[in-house]
């Protein structure tokens, strides 16, 4: 069962929201009651869970669903390295999941191959985007997993995307695909020549049930650079691109054909008309403050040679204008607008969150008439409020739900008033992030990754809405 336009929308629609504080959640809780700048939907604190994973509010529950090691319906192994995530409805009590493995070239042993390789021969070598001679095989990818939220079993997993590196994050399509992201730069003949591609595109992986990895083919118009995610504007099929670099820029990409990525377009990255150049890092010394709150018009300049065999897209960008951003990371659209992470941004390097808001005539000749908009929507400053974080999506009813990136991390749910509370804490695997939240489409389910040592957890409870 595809997923259409209308669905998708649904999804994914927010209202502009708010950020504010988020220290002290058990203390608060711990009495029962919760200061005007949180929230209390109802779920009260966060308690240990019985399994010693997370700890959850009363009522919620987390299971593991998959992780590294576990032997697929292919007969491959799960891969490590579990990052972003997308969800998608198929067909009744179902979700069809792709998973993304952030492995990086020659990383045999958390590969889906077995140590050494061993079961490569059970793949297509065609199928293998980068073979690496055999001696650096590329490992990196995506899994593709079949779930029932009824019997809370994995009823197919596969190996459905091979031989690419760093697969970090990525985005959901309108069109029911998944858009892999490379976060590396590497060339053809790295690692001691034994690469036999260059590496640092996007790679579509349509959602399917056939057992099988889908012929790798770089969407190269999207630009060679250090990927992160990608978002999609659903009506007219702009996909959105963030670079996890410390100086970035943010890129859009129109296709030439709604849905048809493969079938060429044209990159561009974003300039403030009235502050070109702008240096929204706000680190210190930084040559720029950029405010908060504030709205900027924007316009939208062309790149060429997006291939890039330098990867120096981002450097030609800021010399055209381009405003720069601290490693920018997840990203998700909203209504009528999109949130994106940079990671690194802000005073103490603990992260910003930023606001586009596009054009009524995006990506059309009449979007001088009303340019979009970007905002500096929050930069806490402020480690109790929340820190790094890196990927984001949108509940169902509509509350934006960040993972940080950091020691003890949280999942954090903020409301439409601009609200927050605490969804849960990883305390098993402390030192290792959260990545890769969604829900399923019924909304009953947040599956989210733990990188290490390799967990996709399944958490269910009294969830809003």
């Amino acid at each position: 069962m595809q997923q259409t336009r209308r669905n998708f929308l649904k999804l994914s629609g927010i209202v502009s929201l708010g950020f504010l504080g988020l220290d002290r959640f058990s203390a608060h809780a711990a009495t029962g009651e919760f200061p005007a700048m949180y929230a209390d939907p109802g779920y009260g604190p966060l308690l240990r869970n019985a399994d010693g994973l997370l700890d959850l509010p009363k009522g919620f529950s987390c299971k593991i669903i998959s992780r590294k090691g576990d032997t697929m319906s292919d007969g491959l192994i799960v891969p490590g390295a579990h990052d972003g995530m997308g969800a998608f409805k198929w067909g009744q009590n179902k979700v069809m999941l792709i998973r993304n493995h952030e492995l990086t070239a020659g990383s045999h042993g958390a590969g889906p191959f077995g140590k050494n390789n061993a079961n490569i021969h059970k793949i297509d070598k065609d199928l293998i985007y980068d073979y690496g001679k055999g001696t650096t095989t590329c490992v990196g990818g995506t899994t593709t997993f079949l779930y029932n939220e009824a019997s809370q079993q994995v009823e197919l997993e596969y190996l459905s995307l091979a031989g690419t590196i760093r697969n970090c994050a990525g985005g959901v399509t309108p069109w029911n695909s998944w858009i892999s992201c490379e976060e590396i730069d590497n060339r053809r003949g790295d690692f001691n020549g034994t690469l036999e591609k260059d590496h640092g595109y996007n790679f579509e992986v349509p959602v399917s049930d056939k057992v099988r990895a889908v012929k790798p083919v770089p969407i190269k118009a999207m630009g060679r650079f250090i990927h992160e995610a990608v978002a999609v504007h659903p009506e007219t099929g702009i996909v959105y691109q963030t670079e996890d670099a410390g100086n970035s820029v943010f890129y859009r990409y129109l296709p030439e054909e709604f849905g048809k990525l493969h079938k060429g377009g044209k990159l561009q990255c974003l300039v403030i008309k009235e502050w070109k150049g702008a240096d929204t890092r706000n680190w210190p010394g930084s040559r720029d403050t950029f405010p908060v709150k504030k709205q900027f018009e924007v316009e939208w300049v062309d790149l060429d040679n997006v291939e890039a065999p330098d990867n120096d897209l981002r450097l030609r960008g800021a010399k055209m204008g381009a405003a720069t951003f601290a490693n920018a990371e997840g990203i998700w659209y909203g209504q009528h607008e999109l949130f994106f992470a940079c990671t690194s941004g802000g005073k103490n390097a603990k992260g910003q969150i930023f606001k586009y808001i596009p054009s009524k005539y995006e990506g059309q000749p009449r979007e001088k008439e009303s340019p979009g908009k970007l905002e500096l929507f929050i930069e806490p400053n402020d480690v109790n409020m929340f820190q790094n974080c890196d990927n984001l999506t949108i509940a169902p009813w509509g509350d934006v739900i960040i993972c940080e990136d950091k020691s003890d991390p949280r999942i954090i749910g903020i409301t439409a008033e601009g609200k927050l509370y605490p969804i849960a804490k990883n305390i098993g695997y402390r030192e290792s992030e959260f990545a890769g939240p969604v829900f399923s489409p019924s909304g009953k389910t947040l599956f989210v990754n733990i990188q290490s040592p390799g967990l996709t957890l399944a958490i269910t409870g009294p969830w809003k809405g």
